[in-house]
């Protein structure tokens, strides 16, 4: 049987993850491979890091989506894919991958996901997580200080000339091909019961 697909967007620092960890513990960890977009960062080892730290990683071009298409192609055909692992310290795609098999459900996490027609055609729930964007932007702070090994002036730099523009033009825009729209990031017991349900519901007529 052809792979469930969930599509889970929203902007950096929404509470993407803690949705995402939700479905996960909903569905059950054998029966779904997670896909996160962020690990199609493009490699930038043939630039000099001072070069690669002043890349747009916000807009649609620093991802290879096409890669990824693929990568979905191959899991819903039954077929194994090695997905990238990206080194956001360096800015470069590690020599090692992860090797993601077929299961019944196949989720897909990132910022933009919904802004690539070909990556919307291929899901069968879309799901955007919605945030304040002061809460989002330190969530986004707390993320690249602890886990990324960056400095406080690097990351509001990077917010103040990539992420909120890019925010505005690319994130943003595609909440109207969301099927679900989580208000007040994962923190929201509400929305989370109706998503269960929904998912529920879908997976017993994909089965049917």
């Amino acid at each position: 049987m052809k792979p469930f697909v969930i599509g889970v967007a929203g902007g950096s620092g929404s509470g993407k993850t803690t949705v995402v960890r939700h479905i996960i513990e909903r569905v059950g960890p054998t029966n779904l491979t997670l896909i996160q977009h962020d690990a199609y960062y493009r490699d930038l080892l043939h630039l000099p890091f001072e070069e690669r730290a002043k890349q747009n990683f916000d807009h649609p071009a620093s991802l290879e989506t096409e890669l990824l298409v693929r990568h979905l192609d191959a899991l819903m055909r039954g077929g194994a894919v090695e997905v990238p692992v990206y080194d956001f310290a360096n800015h470069v795609r590690a020599p090692q991958t992860i090797r993601a098999v077929p299961r019944p459900i196949v989720l897909v996490d990132g910022i933009l996901i919904f802004f690539e027609p070909e990556l919307r055609q291929r899901m069968d729930i879309r799901i955007f997580v919605d945030t304040d964007s002061d809460v989002r932007l330190l969530r986004r702070l707390r993320r690249d200080l602890i886990e990324r090994g960056r400095s406080i002036e690097s990351v509001l730099n990077q917010y103040e000339e990539f992420v909120r523009p890019m925010h505005l033009e690319f994130v943003e825009p595609t909440k109207r091909y969301a099927d679900v729209i989580i208000p007040h990031g994962g923190e929201n017991p509400a929305a989370l019961e109706m998503l269960d349900a929904l998912i529920t519901r879908r997976l017993g007529a994909a089965e049917a």
